[in-house]
C-alpha cells in the first residue's frame, strides 16, 4: 500500500504546480473562446472547469488539458445565430438550443467510444493533420478581426482614428509580452502576466477601451457575475422536443462531435509521442462525451481538449490525473472569487493572446516542407486550410482522408505487374506482383490474352496480394474466360484466408487453385553441414 500512494505521489508537485499555471493560462482563453462563439463568457469558464475535471479523472490519456475551444466556437457562432432568430428578441434562445446542441454532441461522443471507433484517428494522414491545425489557425485569426468593430450611429463599422492606434498598441504589447517573458523566466504564465499588464494600463491609465464588461453589457448582459454553475432546467422549458429541433441541432452537434473527437484523439496522439507513452482513445472517447453531456445541462458552451495548455502541461512538468485536477478545480476558484476583475480585462489583451495562439498553433513548417513532399500531399494539406476555413473543422478533415485515401488506391492501382514466362511443357505462366483490388483490376485484366494463350495455363500469385471482393471477382471472370475457350487454367500461391472466400464463393475453385505446393520464397536448409553448432544456438 505504501509503495502504492508513493508511486502516484511522486510527481505530485510538478502536477500542482503545472496544474495552477494551466488553470491561469485557461482564463484568458476560455472568455476569448465564449466571445468567438457570441454568448457569455461565464458560459466559457464554465465549461472549461467542467470539461477539464470530467475529463481528468476519467479520460484515457492523463496530463492532457481539455476546456473551451476555438474550433468548436467557431461552428456555435451560427447555432447560437440562428437560435436566436427562432424566439423573441432578447431572449437568448440560441444559448439554450446551445447546450441543447453540447448535450446531444456528447452522446454522439459516448457512442463513438462503445463502439470503439477513437482507433479511427490513426487513418488520418499527416498532410490532413498540417491542414487541420493551419485552418484552425487562419478560422481563429478571422474571428478576431470582429474586435476591431466598433459602433457608430447604430451601425457596426470598423475602428479608425485614435481607438484603432490604442487597439492595436495594446495587442501588440500583449503579443510582445508573450513573446519576450519566455525568454527571461519560464515560471511565470506569459499570458497571465500579459492581461495583468495590458490591464493595469487601461485602469490606471484611464483609457477609454472595450472591456469583458462592456462588451457583455453591450450584448444586453448585466456584466459577469460567479457562481456554482446549476442545472439548466429552461432547456427542457424554452426548446422544445420535437423532430424540428432535431433537425436544427442535429447536423451541428455531428459537426460539434467530430471536432471535438478529432481535435481531442490528435492531441491525445501528440502527447502520446511527447510522454513516450500510450493513452486510451476509446476511454477518452466516453470521457469527452459525458463531460460534454454534463457541460451542456449545467450550462456550459461544450469543449474538447486544447493543443497549447496539454503542451503547457507536460511540459511544466504534469504528467498525471492530479495536474488537469489542479487546473480545473483553481479556474473555478477564479470564477468565484474573481468574476469582478475579469470583467475589466480589456478586449484588445485578449485579442492579443489569441494571436499568439493562432501563431503557435499553425505549422509554420508547412512553408519549409512545400517543395520537399509530393505534390499530391502538398494538395491535400492546402485543400484541408481551405475547407475548414470556408466550412468546418469536421467537412474538411474528412475530405483530406478522403482524397488521401483515392490518390493512395490510384498509386497503388498502378502497382499491379505480370511478367509471363513458359514452362518446359508450353504452359504460359503469368507472375503477379502487387496489390489486386478494386483500383488494380482493370490493369489487371488487360494483363491476360484468353483467345490467343496456349492450353495451359498458370496464374502465380505469389508477390500479390489479394484485398477485396472486386479482386476476387476478376480472378473469378478470369477463370470463366479460359475455360469458356476450353483451356485450363490453374491458380497458384493463394493466401489461405483468399482460398477461403473463393470456395465458399464458388465450388469452382476447388477445380483450379493448387493446393499442394510450397511459397518459393521460404526454404529452410536442412543439411547439418550447414550448421557448424546445433540448431538450438541459432536465433531464428
Amino acid at each position: 500500500m505504501t509503495e502504492f500512494i508513493r508511486k502516484r505521489t511522486a510527481n505530485a508537485k510538478n502536477d500542482i504546480l503545472s496544474g495552477l499555471t494551466v488553470a491561469l493560462a485557461l482564463v484568458p482563453e476560455a472568455v476569448a473562446f465564449a466571445f468567438v462563439a457570441g454568448v457569455d463568457p461565464l458560459v466559457g469558464l464554465y465549461a472549461a472547469f467542467m470539461i477539464g475535471l470530467i475529463t481528468s479523472i476519467f479520460g484515457g490519456r492523463p496530463g492532457m488539458i481539455s476546456g473551451a475551444t476555438g474550433a468548436l466556437a467557431v461552428v456555435m457562432v451560427s447555432l447560437v445565430a440562428e437560435g436566436n432568430a427562432l424566439g423573441a428578441e432578447g431572449e437568448q434562445l440560441g444559448l439554450y438550443y446551445l447546450f441543447a446542441t453540447v448535450v446531444l454532441m456528447g452522446i454522439i461522443q459516448m457512442l463513438a467510444g462503445v463502439f470503439k471507433l477513437g482507433k479511427f484517428v490513426r487513418l488520418i494522414p499527416h498532410p490532413v493533420m498540417m491542414g487541420f491545425v493551419n485552418g484552425l489557425a487562419i478560422v481563429i485569426f478571422l474571428s478576431q478581426l470582429g474586435m476591431f468593430m466598433t459602433y457608430e450611429d447604430g451601425k457596426e463599422v470598423w475602428m479608425h482614428g485614435p481607438k484603432l492606434w490604442t487597439m492595436i498598441g495594446l495587442v501588440a504589447l500583449t503579443m510582445g509580452i508573450m513573446f519576450g517573458l519566455p525568454k527571461v523566466t519560464k515560471k511565470l504564465p506569459e499570458a497571465l502576466i500579459a492581461i495583468l499588464v495590458v490591464s493595469a494600463i487601461v485602469i490606471f491609465g484611464n483609457l477609454d477601451v472595450a472591456t469583458v464588461g462592456s462588451f457583455i453589457r453591450d450584448g444586453g448582459g448585466e456584466g459577469l457575475k460567479g457562481g456554482l454553475p446549476s442545472f439548466q432546467t429552461d432547456i427542457f422549458n424554452k426548446v422544445p422536443f420535437t423532430w424540428e429541433t432535431l433537425k436544427f441541432i442535429g447536423p451541428y452537434a455531428l459537426i460539434l462531435a467530430a471536432i471535438g473527437l478529432i481535435e481531442s484523439l490528435m492531441t491525445l496522439n501528440l502527447i502520446d509521442e511527447l510522454t513516450e507513452t500510450r493513452g486510451n482513445t476509446n476511454r477518452e472517447c466516453l470521457a469527452q462525451g459525458g463531460a460534454n453531456i454534463v457541460t451542456g445541462l449545467f450550462g456550459g458552451m461544450g469543449g474538447c481538449a486544447m493543443i497549447g495548455q496539454s503542451i503547457i502541461n507536460i511540459k511544466g512538468g504534469g504528467r498525471t490525473r492530479l495536474s488537469g485536477i489542479v487546473a480545473a478545480l483553481a479556474l473555478l476558484g477564479f470564477i468565484l472569487f474573481a468574476s469582478g476583475l475579469i470583467e475589466q480585462v480589456p478586449i484588445a489583451a485578449l485579442v492579443g493572446v489569441m494571436f499568439m495562439v493562432v501563431i503557435g498553433t499553425f505549422a509554420w513548417s508547412s512553408f519549409r516542407i512545400m517543395n520537399k513532399i509530393p505534390k499530391t500531399d502538398l494538395f491535400v494539406l492546402i485543400l484541408v486550410s481551405g475547407l475548414t476555413v470556408v466550412f468546418d473543422l469536421a467537412i474538411a478533415v474528412i475530405a483530406g482522408v478522403i482524397v488521401s485515401a483515392l490518390v493512395f488506391s490510384w498509386e497503388n492501382a498502378k502497382r499491379i505487374r505480370a511478367r509471363k514466362r513458359f514452362k518446359d511443357d508450353g504452359t504460359k505462366v503469368y507472375e503477379i506482383w502487387g496489390p489486386l483490388f478494386f483500383g488494380s483490376i482493370k490493369a489487371f485484366n488487360d494483363k491476360f490474352d484468353a483467345k490467343n494463350d496456349p492450353d495451359k495455363v498458370e496464374i502465380d500469385f505469389v508477390e500479390s496480394r489479394v484485398s477485396d471482393h472486386s479482386a476476387l471477382e476478376a480472378i473469378f471472370n478470369i477463370v470463366a474466360k479460359y475455360e469458356a475457350e476450353g483451356k485450363t487454367i490453374k491458380l497458384k500461391h493463394l493466401s489461405e484466408d483468399c482460398k477461403a472466400l473463393m470456395y465458399k464463393a464458388s465450388p469452382k475453385f476447388r477445380e483450379v487453385i493448387v493446393e499442394a505446393i510450397d511459397d518459393p520464397r521460404y526454404h529452410l536448409a536442412a543439411n547439418p553441414e550447414d550448421f557448424p553448432k546445433p540448431l538450438s544456438d541459432y536465433k531464428l
